[in-house]
């Protein structure tokens, strides 16, 4: 997404790429903490690595993309098609594997009893093998002759994205939305009807049940927060509009890989035992006593 060719550094263009180096290093973080952890190799944690790495991708995108504006010539085509099929591959990656991991907290609540020796390892590497396979073919495409560099007329607001792919793109996002939005609504109402019985056998509210649906509400409207601008403008607008707005849509989106690593790794509890085992050496006993609920879920 090569969003400005002038020579003077624009503040947006900085602001990017800072936003991209925490991106980068948020998600290293989590990477290494999953890849020297062997007990943390669960599907879920199998789905979190894999949203870690598209993550990481995406923030290297945005650094590169910095260089190649202002210290590399922008005005070749491979330097172009390299930055944007990085950034459509790992931003596309990030968002299936949102989804994946929705999908994978509604089965392990839907199939509570059976979800463990129905979902195995084996399935999940494949899940995530395709979802790498189809986001590095769309980052492909505009490399493959699907771009506006001989038509600057049919481009849209991320150069050299057609107007037309990128209303594809937006299109797909908004229905990748309503199905998260679909699943955590059932979601939802199976954590209620599980807090029910339990009040019922016990004879107490499961508060926690509340705090988690809290939870799974402000994870929502987080991602939609963060994407919805962008892909609402991709629809509506093209290449001649004001860069400005590009940038002001742009920013929030890319925030989103900011805010899963905090999200779906450092608020899960094995994770933060490893990196305190990793920091200090030790795990607070607050923690390590601290049992599971439906606000980790």
């Amino acid at each position: 997404m090569i969003l400005s060719l002038a020579a003077e550094v624009s503040p947006w263009d900085i602001a990017l790429c800072v936003t991209g180096t925490l991106i980068s290093c948020e998600n290293a973080l989590v990477i290494a903490v999953l890849f020297y952890t062997p007990t943390l190799r669960a599907p879920m944690f199998i789905l979190i690595g894999s949203l870690a790495v598209a993550d990481l991708l995406a923030g290297l995108g945005l650094i590169l993309n910095f260089v190649f504006t202002y210290l590399v010539d922008s005005s070749v085509e491979f330097v172009t098609l390299l930055s944007v099929g990085l950034l459509i591959s790992a931003f596309s990656a990030s968002i299936l594997n949102i989804l994946a991991i929705t999908v994978d907290r509604y089965l392990s609540l839907y199939n509570a009893l059976t979800y463990h020796t129905e979902r195995t390892v084996t399935f999940t590497y494949v899940m995530v093998v395709l979802i790498w396979v189809l986001c590095i073919t769309l980052g492909l495409l505009p490399a493959l002759g699907w771009n506006c560099l001989k038509d600057e007329s049919s481009c849209s607001i991320c150069r050299p994205v057609t107007k037309n792919n990128a209303v594809a793109l937006a299109v797909t996002f908004l229905l990748v939305f309503a199905l998260m939005m679909q699943l955590y609504l059932q979601i939802c109402k199976i954590a209620f009807r599980h807090a029910q019985q339990i009040a019922v056998q016990h004879q107490f509210v499961a508060i926690s049940t509340t705090k988690g649906v809290s939870t799974l509400s402000a994870i929502l409207c987080a991602f939609g927060a963060c994407w919805l601008p962008f892909a609402m403008y991709s629809i509506v607008a093209d290449s001649s509009y004001p860069v400005i707005y590009t940038y002001a849509t742009v920013l929030p989106a890319t925030c989103c890989s900011v805010i899963n690593p905090i999200i779906y790794a450092f608020r899960n509890p094995d994770i933060q035992k490893s990196l305190w085992m990793a920091c200090c050496g030790c795990v607070p006993s607050n923690l390590s006593l601290r049992p599971r609920t439906s606000s980790d879920v």
